[in-house]
């Protein structure tokens, strides 16, 4: 088996980022008067920025909507932002085992990384601005011997790099759902991630 190189989504796979989108949402809003439905926004995260801004902004406006978003996320969402139970154990766990930490994201890079170092959440490795099979470049670039997702495009993503996907059910998609996309296991949150990932390092190394 290659280095344990594990890699993980952000939103609702790392952190509880919904009420840091939230308002800045609703910070867009007022800047804009185009109203965006926050609640319904972060119903539905991780598919890239631009998917969401164009179910309320004209097309012409999207460009320019992301601009400004990005503008006051640091503002409005990074504080509110909180890792989901059992993320730092993970992370912890992967190093335990002699492996290295990579997070591959839709969000920008730079955002991405503001709110991995407001939470301490260190990491090897950040790569920003993927989704669905764009992120198996990133995986494939830094040896992701696994990868950590709460959407199915991460599961998507997962297959695209040939590496077992690890679905947790935390986000937006069903058990069912990451199951349906190709998921290796689905776990209900990451709190029984060290044990799958146990089980998984035995397997590999018994074929």
């Amino acid at each position: 088996m290659s280095v344990l190189t594990v890699g993980f989504d952000l939103d609702m796979t790392l952190v509880d980022s919904r009420p840091g989108i939230a308002a800045a949402y609703r910070a867009l809003t007022a800047r804009t008067g185009v109203h965006v439905d926050a609640e319904v926004a972060v119903s539905r995260l991780g598919p890239p920025l631009r998917t969401e801004i164009a179910h309320w902004f004209p097309p012409e406006q999207v460009e320019e909507a992301v601009t400004i978003y990005r503008e006051l996320y640091p503002a409005y969402a990074i504080t509110p932002t909180v890792p989901l139970p059992g993320a730092r154990a993970a992370l912890d766990a992967v190093r335990a085992r002699g492996g290295r930490v990579l997070v591959v994201t839709s969000k920008i890079g730079r955002l991405a990384r503001l709110h991995l170092d407001h939470l301490g959440l260190t990491v090897d490795e950040l790569a920003g601005d993927l989704f669905a099979e764009e992120k198996a470049s990133a995986l494939r670039a830094h040896g992701a011997t696994h990868y950590v997702g709460d959407h199915v495009a991460d599961m998507v993503a997962a297959g695209a790099a040939g590496v077992p996907g690890i679905g947790v059910a935390t986000g937006p998609c069903s058990a069912d759902d990451l199951h349906g996309a190709g998921a290796a296991v689905v776990l209900g949150d990451l709190g029984g991630f060290p044990a799958a990932l146990d089980r998984m390092i035995r397997l590999a190394l018994e074929q």
